[in-house]
């Protein structure tokens, strides 16, 4: 009977510590100027801010499937990637749970297929993040080229100043560094 108790205590903090993990991802092509954006905000994020231990920062690349055991049964996740939506060039554009799939339904990305297929693979283990955060930037520039468009560039402080307010609200605490 004691060990039935433990595992079930040990099972509910295996719950718990899922539900509070939160997971920033950056997807993207560096290659590709703008496409490149989630990944340069992971790489800024990384150096000019100071976020807690349960705040997994993952430069997402263009991998697709291969990033699959590392979202499974996290609680929050914040994705970063370039956005075609119909704003203006360096624009940043938030969206929430059930506007994420939704979105997807018309080509935004290039590599958008294998985030939505991979976020259509965790729900269909069962194991789908308590929520999905995409914030994007509307790109300017998708040519060969490994520096952002000056468009783009100049969206960076509000589109991390957006993920760092997104982490507030999920109740994290992010300090400047110095």
């Amino acid at each position: 009977m004691n060990d039935t108790n433990s595992l079930s205590r040990s099972g509910a903090g295996c719950a718990e510590r899922a539900a509070s993990r939160i997971v920033v991802l950056g997807v993207g092509n560096l290659l590709m100027q703008d496409e490149g954006v989630g990944i340069h905000a992971v790489q800024r994020l990384r150096s000019r801010v100071q976020l807690p231990e349960e705040i997994e920062l993952i430069d997402g690349g263009t991998s697709g499937f291969d990033l699959l055991p590392l979202l499974e049964n996290g609680g929050q996740l914040i994705v970063i990637d370039a956005l075609r939506c119909g704003h203006a060039p360096g624009s940043v554009v938030t969206l929430k749970d059930e506007e994420v799939p939704a979105f997807f339904r018309t080509k935004l990305s290039p590599h958008q297929v294998g985030l939505s297929d991979l976020l259509a693979m965790l729900s269909f283990k069962g194991t789908t993040p308590a929520s999905v955060t995409l914030v994007g930037v509307v790109p300017s520039e998708m040519s060969c080229g490994m520096e952002l468009s000056p468009v783009v560039s100049r969206s960076m402080d509000h589109l991390l100043a957006t993920v760092i307010d997104e982490l507030a609200r999920l109740g994290v605490r992010c300090e400047t560094r110095h």
